[in-house]
């Protein structure tokens, strides 16, 4: 019995989605950083990268519809979450990135971006009933930063540097809120 070409696209892009999958989780089990940016240890499942890597210039809205680019950033750490309000793993984090950003000042940010389809209106309403009311309103609804940062997973959170680079990453929902994570990021706002 011959098998459809549609299945056999469909077989072909699930194969590709596994194996990036696989290449992705490699790439960052492996990952040493190159010097501590803290006196502790990040919170798990976070992982430093071997090298600070550029990150991409991808524009997404803020709620207003203004554009914003991570490049705006620049000059403190970055905690760019990528969550979308379909993702139970992402809508249970959003409160512990809230009382983090409330937790943490200094050259330090917490910048939530909802990469579903909705509206800036409508992650507003969203975050404000899901105890994230301390978060900004981002969205990006054309799903670049999901392609620009090789996401295939969501939550996906990269922390960026002063200068702008990736210097780690989380795959998967993390306690953002605990004392030690908190420790953590106090002391990079600090550096």
């Amino acid at each position: 019995m011959p098998v459809k070409p549609s299945r056999l696209i469909l077989i072909a892009a699930a194969l590709v989605v596994v194996a990036a999958a696989a290449l992705g989780f490699l790439y960052w089990k492996s990952a040493k950083p190159v010097q501590p940016v803290a006196s502790n240890a990040p919170p798990a499942p976070f992982a430093l990268a071997k090298a600070p890597q550029a990150v991409p210039q991808v524009a997404f809205n803020d709620g207003s519809g203004g554009h914003v680019e991570i490049a705006s950033f620049k000059g403190k750490y970055v905690l760019l979450n990528l969550w979308a309000t379909w993702c139970a793993p992402c809508v249970r984090e959003l409160p512990a990135l809230a009382k983090l950003k409330a937790s943490v000042h200094g050259r330090f940010d917490v910048v939530a971006v909802d990469v579903g389809r909705g509206t800036a209106a409508d992650a507003r309403t969203f975050l404000d009933g899901h105890g994230a009311k301390a978060l900004g309103t981002y969205v990006d609804s054309n799903l670049a930063l999901l392609r620009a940062f090789g996401a295939y997973g969501l939550p996906l959170t990269i922390l960026i540097d002063p200068k702008g680079r990736e210097i780690g990453r989380a795959v998967g929902p993390a306690a953002w809120d605990t004392p030690d994570s908190v420790s953590y990021f106090t002391d990079l706002s600090k550096s």
